[in-house]
């Protein structure tokens, strides 16, 4: 709504993970065992064909999740 991408910008309290392949699951199960971990979901993979991380839409498209250039947000600490 205001133009400002959640993926680029200061987010605390919350953590995106990359895992091998072969532990997504089992590290999805043990996160989702916590009580601030209940949400946690796949948001995405890395691929040899993409360079950069390949997330799914919400509308069930696919993007490159790019590095960000700035941090539109200051720091305070």
């Amino acid at each position: 709504m205001l133009g400002i991408d959640p993926l680029e910008i200061g987010n605390e309290g919350k953590v995106v993970i990359g895992v091998v392949k072969g532990k997504v699951e089992d590290v999805l199960s043990v996160i989702k065992k916590h009580p601030l971990g209940k949400n946690a979901a796949i948001i995405g993979e890395a691929t040899d064909t993409v360079k950069g991380v390949l997330l799914d839409t919400v509308v069930g498209g696919k993007r490159i999740l790019h590095k960000p250039i700035g941090d539109p947000v200051p720091r305070i600490c």
